[in-house]
């Protein structure tokens, strides 16, 4: 039997069809996940020692912080009592002791907050944490198929995303957090 033309030209059509169809399935389409690295680091971190150390330290300078700021907010009252009897001279005194130790609560939050902040980076730029964070992204990129996955606290580089490109909870898991 004699194939018209048309019939030819049909099937070869077909053919080149489905010859673009499987080589546009066969390219791979670009993919891409976030991750909040700093919700990761805490999660991973929750339990150290390092971390209980930098909590309790934290605490401790609150502590003090909140302590000093009582014993200043008497003084205050103090002083204002020694204004309403008229009392100048102890009002001055009082006043001086104020100052002396405002300054002196200035300067030990300063310092404190300097000791938490190195602390904290110290914590941060813990190299096995990141050597297993990065080992754990290219498991997970290359098992679901992402060609790039970026990290949130880029904010410059990340303007918006959707929820569902979010694997933050997934790289926790395969921490084993």
């Amino acid at each position: 039997m004699k194939m018209n033309m048309n019939m030819k030209y049909w099937l070869l059509a077909a053919f080149c069809i489905l010859f673009v169809c499987a080589d546009i399935s066969a390219q791979q389409i670009t993919r891409f996940a976030v991750v909040d690295t700093t919700r990761v680091y805490q999660s991973y971190f929750r339990n150290s020692a390092a971390v209980r150390n930098y909590e309790s330290k934290k605490a401790e300078f609150q502590n003090e912080i909140n302590k000093r700021t009582q014993e200043l907010q008497e003084l205050q009252k103090k002083k204002l009592d020694y204004e309403k009897n008229d009392n100048e001279a102890a009002a001055l005194r009082v006043e001086a002791d104020i100052t002396k130790k405002s300054n002196f609560l200035s300067e030990y939050a300063n310092t404190k907050n300097i000791e938490l902040e190195t602390l904290k980076n110290t914590l941060q730029r813990s190299d096995a944490f990141y050597q297993k964070l990065y080992e754990t992204l290219g498991r997970i990129a290359e098992s679901e198929g992402y060609s790039m996955i970026m990290s949130l606290q880029q904010a410059n580089a990340v303007l918006w995303y959707s929820p569902s490109v979010d694997i933050t909870d997934k790289v926790i898991s395969e921490l084993n957090l």
